[in-house]
């Protein structure tokens, strides 16, 4: 994989303090949006579809698919990302906001497995797990700070059920931004970032794979894609085949954590009851802080999670092939024939 040196540009790459002075990556349900999802949810419900089967044709939404289908090319070929307000959440109950999710992630792409175990939803809640005591216990089932990191699949995709009493703030950051700010500052930690780092896999890789070895930063085709956990990079220093990290390495890692925490790099935002925020898990890294919770459990903070692959998603290069992260969305690249496929280069002049 050649390395980039070049600075990238494109509608993906900003930062937030120019987003904060513009709205347009908010979007609301109106009436019409919420009468015609609650119709789908009828419409799936009343022929006995199952949650996991439904379709966007067991799902139809005759003027808001149109958005969604906006809202995907936003995704890949826009800013990365947008968030929905307005969806009025607390008149569903539990079955019914699944099927909510499941059925717009339909018109926006394929649903992915999440987990080991082929989970096709799971629920953002504080569990009492802790990361560090058991291998499989993961950062969303804790009300730890979740540091900038990325999910699986092209897009993760994020409903708000209920909120806790403080904290759980969301930030995004853009990855071209950050790369372009790591290169112009430190060339050479850029060229660092686009060579092997080891990561755990938390025991959820489907092949088994217990250390994950990616770039951060990742050419191709046109594109730059992340993916980056620092936090599984430290556990998986646990393992004695992984070599140490160098000196060079702690630097480029502490050089984009710095950059990611950096008010003007990010764009931060409470999510409401509601709320439902979509990313491009390759153009955008995202976080969450750390939060204090109601103690009654029919109270707690509590999101629903589905990760998917978009249909017209960017070509993946070939060492996410076997991640737990990506894996699925590129052998699906590769069934539909488009995982290596050139695509017009986003790098500048």
């Amino acid at each position: 994989m050649a390395l980039l040196d070049q600075m990238i540009d494109g509608p993906s790459v900003w930062k937030g303090a120019e987003l904060r002075q513009r709205g347009d990556w908010l979007g609301h349900f109106g009436p019409s949006d919420v009468a015609e999802i609650e119709a789908a949810v009828q419409s799936a419900g009343s022929r006995g579809v199952p949650l996991f089967e439904i379709t966007a044709e067991d799902f139809p939404l005759p003027s808001l698919g149109r958005r969604m289908a906006a809202i995907a090319r936003v995704l890949e070929g826009g800013r990365g990302f947008a968030v929905l307000r307005g969806l009025p959440i607390a008149r569903y109950d539990i079955d019914t906001a699944r099927r909510i999710i499941w059925g717009l992630a339909t018109h926006l792409g394929i649903p992915e497995p999440q987990d080991g175990k082929g989970s096709l939803m799971h629920s953002v809640t504080d569990t009492g797990k802790e990361v560090e005591v058991n291998a499989s216990n993961r950062g969303y089932e804790t009300d730890d700070e979740l540091k900038f990191h990325n999910d699986g699949g092209d897009v993760f995709m994020l409903l708000c059920l209920r909120t806790a009493v403080s904290g759980g703030v969301s930030k995004l950051v853009s990855v071209g931004a950050l790369f372009n700010e790591v290169l112009r500052r430190r060339p050479d930690l850029a060229a660092v970032l686009q060579e092997p780092f080891h990561f755990d896999a938390r025991s959820q890789n489907p092949l088994g794979i217990r250390v994950q070895s990616v770039p951060i930063f990742n050419y191709h085709a046109g594109h730059v894609s992340a993916l980056y956990k620092r936090r599984h990079i430290t556990l998986a220093q646990r393992f004695p085949e992984v070599p140490r990290l160098t000196a060079l390495q702690v630097q480029a890692l502490d050089l984009l954590d710095e950059l990611c925490n950096d008010p003007d790099m990010h764009l931060s935002f409470a999510m409401e009851p509601g709320d439902i925020q979509i990313g491009n898990n390759y153009s955008i890294l995202h976080s969450r802080t750390k939060y204090n919770d109601h103690p009654e459990p029919a109270r707690k903070r509590h999101l629903l999670r589905v990760w998917l692959s978009l249909r017209d998603g960017r070509p993946l290069p070939e060492v996410f092939e076997k991640t737990r992260e990506f894996g699925p969305t590129y052998a699906r690249r590769v069934r539909d024939g488009k995982a290596t496929a050139a695509v017009t280069s986003a790098v500048g002049a």
